[in-house]
């Protein structure tokens, strides 16, 4: 190496966002899953590669044949040019036909639509949204025995 060459650092891999909502199955009768499209600003994309999002909140609902995403929080970036809201309201990207199938299973009193799983997929952000009808508290409880089974079953398993 010469003396006027920078050493060149290693690239370091880039962080894929990959945020999963553990509530959803517990709180709801999950249905069916659409994948769609998320519109964000620059610093939100950035802020979600570096796992500073929530969507244990966050709920859909529709407004003029759009799907909007509500209570999902990004958290803001130190060195932003631009700070953004951390729970604005943030459209989805679907296909008209699967926004009519939302508008038509949401007018069905009980049903509402919830993000299940936020990832990364060729450098975009997209979610995985299930319509969603809510649980009793016997059915939690049906669940909640559920999984104390498959995990005694695991540990004598071992």
């Amino acid at each position: 190496m010469e003396p006027t060459e920078k050493p060149k650092k290693a690239k370091e891999p880039k962080k894929k966002i990959n945020v999963y909502n553990r509530k959803a199955s517990f709180e709801f009768e999950l249905l069916d899953e659409f994948d769609a499209g998320i519109v964000l600003l620059g610093s939100e994309i950035k802020s979600m590669r570096d796992g500073r999002v929530s969507i244990a909140e966050a709920y859909c609902y529709l407004h003029d044949g759009k799907v909007i995403v509500k209570n999902m929080h990004i958290a803001q970036l130190k060195n932003a040019a631009v700070q953004h809201d951390p729970l604005r309201e943030r459209y989805l990207l679907l296909k008209k036909k699967e926004v009519r199938k939302l508008q038509n299973e949401v007018k069905d009193s009980g049903i509402t639509i919830v993000i299940e799983h936020l990832y990364e997929k060729k450098g975009l952000a997209k979610v995985k949204i299930r319509l969603a009808r809510g649980k009793k508290l016997f059915d939690k409880r049906e669940s909640i025995k559920k999984k104390d089974m498959e995990r005694d079953l695991k540990r004598e398993g071992l």
